[in-house]
């Protein structure tokens, strides 16, 4: 499903007429993160259960960019209990990101909705990293103990995306399938009406994301 709402995205992207660019690798600079920075980060990665070093990562991949504003789409399995420690630690108190207040409520609203996408082994698990990280998950759908480490490491990897994409220079744009729009005189949800948009939805969702980037 993810795959299909970018694919739409980017349709209406390019019939709007926007020049951007879509896959994008962000090189990271380690310079650019100072020992301020690396401490919300260490918070992050502790309050989640992390061991050992943080990780950083080298690059970040980008669905698409419009001049300095990136933007990214976050399925489901974002909103969740992990993502809402992150959200509640010092890096966001500290520095004024437009969309924690709503990110929050969505967290805790939407959990159900995260664990219908994410008990998938490769989702609960994440890749061999997480577990060395945050310890063998436990379960899929179980939270006691060590949770999901997949998510985890998922969850630690947005905040990351969150500062570093900001100590760049960029402003980052997070969309959610649990956004929602006027149209056809009700709101209904971002993901269900990229699923088949009709053309005045798709030049009312451009005009969205324009005033988004402005």
């Amino acid at each position: 499903m993810m795959h299909l709402m970018t694919r739409q995205l980017e349709l209406i992207l390019k019939d709007g007429g926007a020049e951007y660019e879509s896959e994008v690798d962000l090189p990271i600079m380690p310079h650019y993160l100072d020992e301020k920075g690396k401490s919300w980060l260490a918070e992050i990665f502790s309050d989640l259960g992390g061991e050992g070093s943080i990780p950083l990562f080298e690059k970040i991949k980008l669905d698409f960019k419009i001049n300095r504003h990136l933007i990214l789409w976050d399925t489901e399995v974002h909103f969740n209990r992990y993502r809402l420690t992150t959200l509640r630690s010092d890096l966001y108190s500290e520095n004024n990101f437009s969309f924690v207040d709503a990110y929050k409520r969505l967290c805790r609203t939407y959990e159900k909705e995260a664990i219908k996408a994410g008990l998938q082994m490769r989702i609960w698990n994440g890749p061999p990293i997480a577990n060395r990280l945050f310890g063998n998950s436990n379960e899929p759908g179980d939270f006691s103990g060590n949770g999901a480490s997949g998510w985890k490491l998922q969850a630690y990897n947005d905040s990351q995306i969150d500062f570093l994409t900001r100590i760049h220079g960029y402003k980052l744009i997070r969309l959610c399938p649990f956004e929602t729009l006027m149209t056809g005189g009700s709101l209904k949800r971002l993901d269900q009406i990229l699923i088949n948009p009709k053309e005045e939805q798709r030049e009312m969702i451009f005009n969205w994301l324009m005033r988004k980037i402005q």
